[in-house]
Formats: C-alpha cells, sequence, structure tokens
C-alpha cells in the first residue's frame, strides 16, 4: 500500500473529461436497461443464456414518479416462457426485484411496466444490433 501512495503522489493531475457532479457519461436509461438485464440474470441463471437484451422504450418523469417502460428481447418462445413464469408469476418477481433497484438509483419512486418480445436470431440482425447499441453507422464505413 505505501507504494502505491507513493506512486499517486507523483501522478500530475490530468485534465476533468467530466464535470465533478457526473458520475458517468451514460445515460440513466442505459443504467435501468442494466439494472433490469442485471436482474434477469440473477433471477433465471443458466435457464436464459446471456442472449437477452434490455431496451428502455420510455422514461416519463411525473411530479412524484417516473413512468418506465422496458422491452425485454429474448431469441425463443420458450425463453419468453420462462421469463413469464407460470401465471406470471417470475416477471412480477423480476420486476419488483428490478423496481426497487431502479428506485435506490434514481432516488425516486417509479412504475416499472416490462414487456416481452422474441426477436429470433437478433444478434444476427444489424437493426437491432444498432437498436442495442452494439453497432454504430460508423462501424459500416
Amino acid at each position: 500500500m505505501a507504494g502505491e501512495t507513493l506512486i499517486i503522489d507523483q501522478l500530475p493531475d490530468g485534465p476533468e473529461y467530466y464535470p465533478k457532479d457526473e458520475l458517468s457519461d451514460r445515460s440513466e436509461r442505459f443504467f435501468v436497461s442494466e439494472i433490469i438485464r442485471e436482474k434477469i440474470l440473477m433471477q433465471f441463471g443458466e435457464e436464459v443464456p446471456y442472449s437477452c437484451e434490455v431496451i428502455v422504450e420510455s422514461f416519463k418523469e411525473e411530479e412524484n414518479l417516473s413512468r418506465i417502460e422496458a422491452t425485454i428481447y429474448v431469441s425463443r418462445e420458450s425463453q419468453k416462457a420462462i421469463i413469464l413464469g407460470k401465471q406470471g408469476k417470475a416477471i412480477k418477481k423480476l420486476g419488483s426485484e428490478a423496481r426497487k433497484e431502479i428506485e435506490a438509483f434514481l432516488d425516486k419512486h417509479i412504475f416499472l411496466g416490462l414487456t416481452i418480445k422474441v426477436e429470433k436470431n437478433w444478434r444476427e440482425n444489424e437493426r437491432l444490433l444498432k437498436r442495442f447499441g452494439y453497432m454504430t453507422d460508423s462501424a459500416d464505413k
């Protein structure tokens, strides 16, 4: 530890790229989608492979509440059935867990609406990959 302190003390201050009160260059929508995706992976483990994606479709801020609508994309109908669960119990649990963490992150009450869509082979679909943020137009050039 003493060596780390010595090195850090010797490093010059660099330019500030972001304001001090800015925690990240990513949007709240990004963090909300990542929280939901994390809850999917934690709740379903191996049952739902890492080929799911979450997109925040709308984020409306009202006086006492933020209304968030998100879509969970999966590759197969069987994955959709797993996330829904018997009588919708699995998606209800998922939504409840995600809502709690999102409320703590945003420090406000939220309404979280979740929808599941099956997009077969979405990982080979350039339009969807761009929408999900995996590709940009500059990657095409």
